[in-house]
């Protein structure tokens, strides 16, 4: 099919430079009509990052991609659920550095995980991510 001659392997090439390693492919596992979807169809690339890769990725996430999203006031609060767990969903893959707009044929969304090895709370975890240096939304009173 068109989308995975062209925009996969478009974006396989584009994730591999964000994350400095080749995404695996994910299919679907059933088809699921409401949403047009037949099983085996590819649904999603995933990357996961561990020692050296993932804290030069976090940190870039954290000083350099960010800060350049439009009108970016911090992370919501609502982010990090009960297990310690940070989730940022980023619209637009033009903000990282190392896609040029210009050239980049195909624009997705990211969904960005963190998954803490050792804090299964919460506020644990809240105040881990703030001393490195994580943006979060100041609280209102």
């Amino acid at each position: 099919t068109n989308f995975e001659d062209k925009i996969l392997r478009e974006m396989i090439k584009d994730i591999a430079a964000i994350t400095g390693q080749k995404p695996s492919v994910r299919r679907a596992r059933k088809s699921i009509s409401g949403f047009k979807i037949r099983e085996g169809a590819v649904v999603g690339l995933a990357v996961t990052l561990r020692g050296g890769r993932m804290f030069a990725f976090f940190h870039k996430l954290n000083t350099v991609i960010l800060p350049r999203i439009r009108d970016f006031a911090g992370i919501k609060r609502e982010s990090l659920d009960d297990g310690g767990n940070l989730n940022i969903g980023i619209k637009d893959s033009a903000i990282f550095p190392e896609i040029n707009p210009d050239v980049q044929r195909v624009n997705f969304g990211v969904q960005v995980t963190v998954v803490p090895k050792s804090v299964k709370k919460r506020e644990e975890a809240a105040e881990i991510y703030k001393n490195m240096g994580v943006p979060f939304k100041k609280f209102k009173k």
